[in-house]
Formats: C-alpha cells, structure tokens, sequence
C-alpha cells in the first residue's frame, strides 16, 4: 500500500488535478467526508489527511510514502530523510517581511534597530535577520500574524503573501522577500528504495503532470 500526505485547504484543492492527471481519483469528498485516511481508485494507493506542518513528519517516519508540502514547511522541519524530486508549481506565493504603514523599514536596518518579530517561521526568519546581521525578539504566533503590529505586539511580521490584499486590509505592506514558495513531492527514502517498481511510476506521473499543469 502507498500512502500519500496531504493537508486540506489549498494545497489538497489545487493537488486534485494533479492527482487525477496522474491517474489518481478520491473514493470521496474530502470536503463532506469525515474520515482522515481515503481510499482511491487503486486499490494499492490511499490518502491521509495531515495538518499541513505534519506532512513532512509523517513522510519523513514512512508513516506516509509521499506527500505534498509548501516549501515553507519544509525549510522549518529541516527536510531530514525527505527525498523531494518535483516542484509541483502549485501553492505559489512569497514569505515576506511586513510592516505597518509609515513605519520606516529601510532606517531600521541602517541604524541596527532590534526589532521584534512575529511569526510562525522561526528557522527562516532567523536566518534571514542574521545574515542581515540583525538582532531580533522573535515572538512566535500561530495566527493571524496582521495583528501582532496592529496591537503593538511585534514591530514586523514574517509570513506569506499571495495578492497582498490581506497585508493592505489591515494597513501593512511587504518590504522584503524571503524566499518564493511553492509546494513540493515529498517522498520517504527508505520507502522508494524498497518498493522503486511502485514508487518511481508514481513519482514519475506525477512530474509529468506538473509539467502538464504548469
């Protein structure tokens, strides 16, 4: 049996073409279904549903032979024993830093300012503020990361922006990239050396239908 991780939301709406392009369709709406693990229309392949941070963890301990994760998942777990062989093109977006308006970013880092950071991207956000050559409070949230400077909880944000109207809603704007974003096939290593005959078909369609829907 194969078993394929993915989170609901985004990523699962844009995988299903992906999925079907590879030859794959869900025996039910995960949307109306109640269930976390479904079966599809191979008998030899199933899907669980993940929280999206967990996908890399469930592939990672072959509790799941693949998987679909945004790379910003991936830069924060640290992608240890994941095999990653396509980008999928799907999810794009941009992890940025975000200020309030008028607040003067561009002077903060001349002067050095220790500025306090919220975000959920603790490994990108340090590395990205250190190689500024920064010191900076990190406060880590879990939700609507638009609010910490809008109450004086943090003087930027760190977190991901696709059109920017979110950002533009509450009265911030993105100042600095971080890095692109998009989502990626994850595969357990151990589980393609021992089952290539399945995996790599699998993997292989998958590609292909990136390429299709790119």
């Amino acid at each position: 049996m194969i078993t394929i991780a993915l989170s609901k939301g985004r990523i699962l709406d844009e995988s299903l073409p992906l999925l079907l392009a590879a030859g794959l369709t869900l025996a039910e709406d995960p949307d109306s279904s109640r269930k976390l693990i479904i079966e599809t229309n191979r008998a030899d392949v199933r899907i669980v549903l993940v929280r999206a941070s967990d996908t890399p963890t469930y592939v990672q301990y072959g509790a799941a032979d693949l998987g679909i994760a945004g790379l910003d998942v991936l830069y924060e777990h640290g992608g240890d024993g994941l095999y990653q062989p396509v980008d999928l093109g799907i999810g794009r977006c941009r992890m940025m830093v975000a200020v309030p308006e008028g607040f003067d970013y561009e002077r903060a880092l001349r002067e050095r300012t220790r500025l306090r950071v919220a975000t959920k991207y603790i490994r990108a956000t340090r590395e990205h503020f250190g190689e500024r050559g920064l010191h900076i409070d990190l406060i880590k949230l879990y939700g609507s990361m638009e609010l910490a400077p809008l109450t004086g909880l943090a003087d930027v944000i760190v977190d991901l922006v696709s059109t920017g109207s979110t950002l533009k809603a509450n009265r911030l704007r993105a100042v600095e990239e971080i890095m692109p974003v998009s989502s990626r096939l994850i595969v357990n290593q151990a589980a393609l050396k021992l089952d290539r005959g399945r995996m790599q078909p699998l993997i292989a369609s998958f590609r292909g239908a990136a390429v299709a829907y790119g």
